[in-house]
């Protein structure tokens, strides 16, 4: 199985940054996607970015242009640079591993005040 820890989310003013780490470990081999999913409150869990073992990326339209997503394959983590931060962006944020194995995280959340 894969194992997700996150770490890096807490309380920014609105227009400030954060960045959120993902740690996967387990049986991590092979062609996998990491992605990052949030959840407001009353809200369903939305997609807000993704990279693929090879780097491909892909973006929700309302994070482009202010989040990015990168990995380091050495140490199966994935990285969330947020900036430009909106108090819409408020929610927990969850990790998500795609693959033979698939996981979610436990949550971080990520609050920004106006």
């Amino acid at each position: 199985q894969v194992q997700l820890v996150e770490s890096g989310g807490g309380l920014v003013q609105a227009g400030g940054s954060l960045r959120l780490s993902c740690a996967a470990s387990g049986r991590t081999s092979g062609f996998n996607v990491m992605g990052w999913y949030r959840q407001a409150p009353g809200n369903q869990r939305e997609f807000v970015a993704h990279i693929t073992s090879g780097g491909g990326t892909s973006y929700a339209d309302s994070v482009k242009g202010r989040f990015t997503i990168s990995r380091d394959n050495a140490k199966n983590t994935v990285y969330l640079q947020m900036n430009s931060l909106k108090p819409e962006d408020t929610a927990v944020y969850y990790c998500r591993w795609l693959g033979p194995y698939n996981a979610w995280g436990q949550g971080t959340q990520v609050t920004v005040s106006s």
